[in-house]
């Protein structure tokens, strides 16, 4: 990640889309790389993928829990996620055959949350050729409120809305990948049901309570949001899930199936593993870079939780992200009163003004991390005016913004680098 490039600074390189940025940091100021660990994929991931099936955690063999002919819904997250769905789909498919249900009573749904809906292109990439050729594959069309049924509310008062055909099937099981997240600890396991296949109103209130909750969760893996989510996809009979543990090249290095909080357990365990890298200070600024999440800002965003946690208050952080599609090309007006305070936009949206409350509640965490540190963010995708509109100050390119941060801390601020922030897991060594 860095070459020492005189005697005087620190040469560093981090990933930006399909490039890479290279800048240089005097040594005085250097604190820290904070990246995940190197670790092995396997070499096989249909392999693997068989293997887990065949060694299932907290369940019982798949035959003794489904009838042969049963309809069955899987769940799979999209194309702003790494899963490689291509390479495991067709074994859980295989799988599913051999437990005496046929390609033509199994479903595949889209779980986009509140994304874009996936284009049939976009689609085929994700899952493979192979799985479309097999099985019917559909977006979770949220912005139907006909699409979702009402559950009514779960035991912490959040409205409970979600895709009527998970309800209409004999057997739901799932695939996604497990990293931390700053809303429920890390994703995966019951995170494919919320947000993946609830209606905004679910979504909306879900975000908030994490941000009324105080702190992020960031790499908490017991925390009231989780618990939630797992209650979730109780109600809707989640009965099993395909998890994987990618390193940070992309690569599987691990898979896991059974029941999803056996599987969440020991997803997190190697999660923590490769992600979670000790910090010994805590910096002035931080330079973050979005890298896998890349997309637009509503993925970028997830730059901003990990530097958060180890900015100083008061303290810069940097953001380098592509966002060639913008701040997002589904919540459009986010930008309109993305700027307001945590409180203002927290009242904005109980008040009723603001209609969005996914992107209302996604506005109040960028809002809570603005009140502890100063953003100035590098992005070719978002213009100046959009920028200016989140409250970040716009950088023309990456060296500008770093001797802006200069500016504003001063020649002796300490300097800490996440070159793949998003997929970070900061944790305090002292």
């Amino acid at each position: 990640m860095n070459n020492n490039t005189d005697n005087d600074k620190i040469g560093i390189e981090i990933p930006f889309g399909d490039e890479k940025l290279s800048f240089a940091i005097p040594r005085k100021n250097f604190a820290e790389i904070i990246d995940p660990k190197p670790w092995p994929g396997i070499p096989d991931v249909e392999r693997g993928a068989k293997e887990a099936l065949s060694s299932p955690i907290g369940l019982p063999s798949t035959k003794e829990w489904i009838k042969p002919g049963s309809s069955v819904v899987i769940l799979c997250d999209d194309n702003t996620r790494p899963t490689p769905a291509d390479k495991l789909l067709p074994p859980l498919l295989d799988h599913l055959n051999a437990a005496g249900v046929p390609d033509s009573s199994i479903l595949i749904i889209i779980a986009l949350g509140t994304h874009r809906y996936m284009t049939e292109r976009e689609i085929e990439t994700k899952v493979g050729k192979g799985v479309t050729s097999r099985v019917k594959v559909i977006n979770h069309e949220w912005r139907d409120e006909n699409n979702l049924a009402d559950l009514g509310k779960t035991s912490q008062g959040t409205p409970l809305m979600v895709n009527r055909r998970i309800m209409e099937c004999d057997a739901l099981v799932a695939l996604g990948s497990i990293v931390p997240h700053h809303i429920p600890g890390f994703s995966g396991s019951s995170k494919i049901i919320q947000p993946g296949v609830c209606g905004p109103l679910t979504t909306a209130a879900i975000h908030f309570l994490s941000c009324k909750l105080g702190d992020m969760f960031l790499g908490v893996a017991d925390n009231p949001v989780r618990r939630d989510m797992d209650e979730m996809a109780d109600r809707v009979k989640l009965k099993a899930i395909l998890n994987v543990v990618l390193n940070i090249d992309g690569e599987t290095a691990g898979v896991f199936w059974g029941d999803f909080r056996a599987v969440f357990k020991r997803g997190v365990e190697l999660c923590e593993k490769i992600y979670g890298v000790p910090y010994h200070e805590n910096a002035d600024i931080v330079i973050a870079g979005s890298h896998p999440c890349d997309l637009d800002f509503w993925q970028a965003h997830k730059s901003i939780y990990p530097a958060q946690k180890i900015v100083k208050k008061g303290g810069v952080i940097v953001i380098a992200t592509p966002c060639g599609e913008g701040i997002s090309p589904v919540h459009t007006d986010l930008a309109d009163y993305a700027g307001r305070s945590s409180k203002a936009l927290v009242e904005g949206f109980e008040s009723g003004e603001l209609k969005d409350g996914v992107g209302a509640s996604l506005a109040t965490a960028w809002a809570i991390a603005r009140e502890k540190a100063d953003i100035i963010t590098f992005s070719p995708g978002i213009t100046k005016e959009d920028k200016e509109k989140l409250g970040h100050v716009h950088a023309p390119s990456l060296t500008w913004a770093i001797e802006e941060a200069f500016r504003r801390q001063g020649e002796n601020a300490r300097v800490t680098v996440l070159p793949h922030s998003p997929d970070t897991l900061p944790m305090n060594a002292q």
